[in-house]
């Protein structure tokens, strides 16, 4: 199978150019001015051509919560939002502890074949984080592993996690949140967390990430640990870069416009390494009383095109970084960026348009930014060479 775009405007972390692209059986081929042969041409009129998003913190809620989201809708809300792939969280019903519900997600996304699904194991039995989990035994495809929605608030069984994790050479996602301190100051249990699980990175090796850093002392620590050449990454969300001092609930809290200002900064200066989403679908019901997060997917792109490039004059180049070539080179993949033999995994963008915000392919609505108007369309998204989204085109076997 051949696909050429014609007519595009390429940016990635690297490319700001216009040319062809020439995808053939899953992978981009070659850029150019190109005139073969292809069983289908697109002509993009220069609209913006960029690598699909990859979303390292999502919540698709299955198995157990399939009334928020499932992997179909999840998958859904993911291509009308330009990503591609989305790196799920174990925090489910059942808890992702095991191989066999490992698999049977894995197993099921391949049967939807919508987006690129990876799924992270949980570090504890049931998240309890008491029974470590036998690291040694989980699957060889695990990328993370992860306690999301919960801190590992003991310091000796953090300890171990990282130990056993950096023996089988792979890495945690933190959820920096010491729940001892929790209900004096959110700020203080993520601070003192992320502290500590530097240094504990530092010293045991462990390739530690760290998910939706939203406090300035926690970037500030994973500078001063990074400096020191601790193997750590680590994340925002478009939430934390465009809200201040709101009551909406989501954990870690909406924060100040201080904290904002130093996301920023901790951004143009490569210490924050990607923008992940934190994609966390609810019911009404459940929102109403009193549960946190918020949908994130469709909206991310436009929000942080807002934050850094309106408002900040940050370049698409390094949205691209952050949002594409980062995330690949974290997961350890050919994504991220367009370049041939890499994966044809592609997002059309038209910047020429804008969008109000009232309506989701997610099975849920908890966002704050309904009503909002935006800049930027996503106007196709294109998984392993396939079209998989084409905004007011409806595909009946999806």
């Amino acid at each position: 199978m051949k696909l050429l775009l014609k007519n595009c405007h390429i940016i990635d972390r690297d490319l700001d150019i216009f040319s062809d692209i020439l995808i053939e059986n899953g992978k981009i081929k070659s850029i150019g001015t190109i005139s073969e042969p292809c069983d289908k041409i697109i002509d993009l009129n220069k609209k913006i051509v960029m690598p699909g998003f990859i979303d390292l913190h999502t919540h698709f809620r299955y198995p157990g919560q399939e009334s928020k989201e499932d992997l179909h809708t999840g998958s859904l809300s993911a291509l009308a939002g330009g990503y591609t792939t989305c790196n799920l969280m174990g925090n489910t019903k059942p808890v992702v502890d095991n191989n066999e519900i490992y698999n049977e997600i894995l197993d099921k996304s391949k049967e939807i074949d919508l987006i690129n699904i990876y799924q992270c194991m949980a570090t504890t039995k049931d998240l309890k984080s008491i029974e470590m989990i036998n690291f040694e035994k989980a699957d060889t495809k695990i990328k993370f592993f992860s306690e999301d929605g919960r801190g590992i608030t003991d310091s000796l069984l953090a300890y171990n996690i990282f130990t056993e994790i950096e023996k089988i050479k792979k890495g945690i996602m933190i959820h920096a949140e010491d729940h001892n301190l929790t209900e004096i100051s959110t700020r203080y249990a993520e601070d003192l967390e992320t502290i500590r699980d530097c240094y504990l990175s530092l010293k045991t090796g462990c390739k530690v990430h760290f998910c939706h850093v939203s406090t300035i002392n926690s970037l500030e620590a994973i500078k001063f640990y990074k400096e020191k050449k601790a193997p750590i990454t680590c994340e925002v969300t478009p939430h934390h870069l465009y809200m201040k001092d709101s009551d909406f609930k989501v954990n870690p809290s909406i924060r100040t416009q201080d904290d904002i200002d130093c996301i920023i900064d901790m951004i143009k200066n490569s210490i924050v390494d990607a923008i992940a989403t934190d994609h966390a679908p609810h019911t009404k019901e459940d929102k109403d009383n009193g549960a946190c997060g918020m949908i994130g997917l469709e909206t991310a792109f436009n929000i942080v095109y807002k934050v850094l490039h309106e408002n900040n004059g940050i370049s698409l180049n390094k949205i691209s970084e952050l949002m594409s070539y980062n995330p690949a080179k974290i997961l350890g993949e050919n994504k991220g960026a367009i370049i041939p033999t890499y994966d044809a995994d592609l997002v059309i963008i038209d910047l020429d348009k804008n969008i109000k915000v009232d309506k989701f392919n997610s099975k849920s609505s908890n966002s704050p930014f309904i009503g909002e108007e935006f800049t930027g369309s996503i106007e196709m998204t294109i998984v392993n060479g396939e079209v998989k989204f084409e905004k007011g085109v409806k595909n009946d076997n999806r």
